[in-house]
């Protein structure tokens, strides 16, 4: 500032006191992206710290490590995402690709920290079937459990069967008959049975198992997946660390010879200490029935379905016979899970 210009600090400017510094902010910026229309497709199998593990073409022997381009910030990528990447895709060591897109997801299960926590954390995305493994003894089932997971299926668009372990110890059918009215698949998973219903639910689907720590979710994936130790090294060695016991994995279903493709892809969810569903509503729940669905646009707007005396001109009570006894049973669901867990009830996952 000059000497005159400090004694009148009311003296205008004009341009040739302005300086402009070089740098920073003389380029124009844009918004336009690139297409990347040469972009393959690959599968998400594995997170860790900034850099993602992917299959191409859902081929195992095709992995890639990425990382996420710039343009998509911070856009969250999860196992199961099917995403475009480009760049070298040879998949040799030290090599990084990069994801420029992410698919629209078709199903999602998701989860909060707890029942009032209004963000939302994605376990899985685009899984067909939600496998809830329960054991029926040591420790016991607990319906609060089945229930928590049921709904999360429910309104992520996943298809949930209940999977029991653990039967040398205690039988099925007291329990798995919780749940007769809601059309739950049951297959049992025990160690002296075969596991030809449970292969029949996983063939060529994408499914996530969830369970309590100690009812053999882990043992029923080594049985499936023979060398799950060294494939989850594999999808897991993404160049910044290593698989642990908070991340999902993707691991490929062994096909029925060696040289066939793989029958399908199992999500083992580890770490998860919670299984909050402030994310999920009573029509989320309600949608996954196509009885019931058709059913409640008869209802006064507002109406939770659970009945009187909260709601006592729900539709659901005009129904009858199997889709009345179906009603019931998920309106029991959803004043369950309307209501707070119990420690010993809410999920706390390997």
């Amino acid at each position: 500032m000059s000497r005159n210009t400090a004694r009148n600090p009311r003296r205008s400017y004009d341009e040739s006191d302005v300086r402009i510094r070089p740098g920073k902010g003389s380029r124009p910026r844009t918004k336009t992206r690139p297409a990347h229309s040469d972009a393959e497709t690959a599968m998400v199998v594995s997170v860790d710290r900034g850099r993602w593990g992917c299959v191409l073409d859902g081929d195992p022997d095709r992995r890639l490590v990425t990382m996420r381009a710039r343009e998509l910030g911070r856009t969250p990528i999860v196992v199961g995402d099917r995403v475009g990447v480009v760049g070298d895709l040879s998949g040799r060591p030290d090599t990084l690709a990069r994801i420029v897109r992410v698919e629209d997801r078709t199903t999602v299960l998701r989860r909060t920290a707890d029942d009032n926590d209004p963000y939302e954390r994605i376990v899985v995305a685009n899984a067909d079937r939600l496998l809830i493994v329960t054991a029926l003894a040591d420790p016991p089932p607990r319906t609060g459990f089945v229930e928590r997971a049921l709904a999360a299926a429910y309104a992520g668009g996943l298809t949930p069967v209940l999977c029991l372990t653990k039967s040398d110890l205690a039988a099925p059918d007291e329990f798995a008959a919780n749940f007769a009215d809601l059309d739950l698949p049951v297959v049992t998973a025990g160690r002296d049975d075969d596991l030809d219903a449970v292969w029949a639910i996983l063939d060529g689907h994408l499914t996530a198992l969830i369970g309590h720590s100690g009812v053999g979710k882990s043992t029923l994936v080594n049985r499936l997946v023979p060398d799950a130790d060294r494939a989850t090294g594999i999808v897991s060695g993404v160049g910044k660390g290593r698989h642990t016991s908070t991340q999902s994995v993707a691991l490929p279903l062994p096909g029925r010879t060696p040289e066939s493709a793989p029958r399908g892809w199992v999500v083992d969810t580890p770490g998860i200490r919670s299984f909050g569903l402030a994310h999920v509503t009573p029509d989320q729940i309600i949608d996954a029935f196509d009885d019931l669905r058709d059913a409640i646009d008869d209802c006064p707007r507002g109406c939770t379905h659970v009945g009187p005396p909260a709601d006592p001109e729900c539709a659901l009570d005009a129904l009858t016979g199997a889709s009345h006894r179906r009603a019931m049973a998920v309106r029991e669901l959803l004043v369950s899970v309307g209501s707070s867990p119990s420690p010993d009830e809410s999920p706390q996952l390997d």
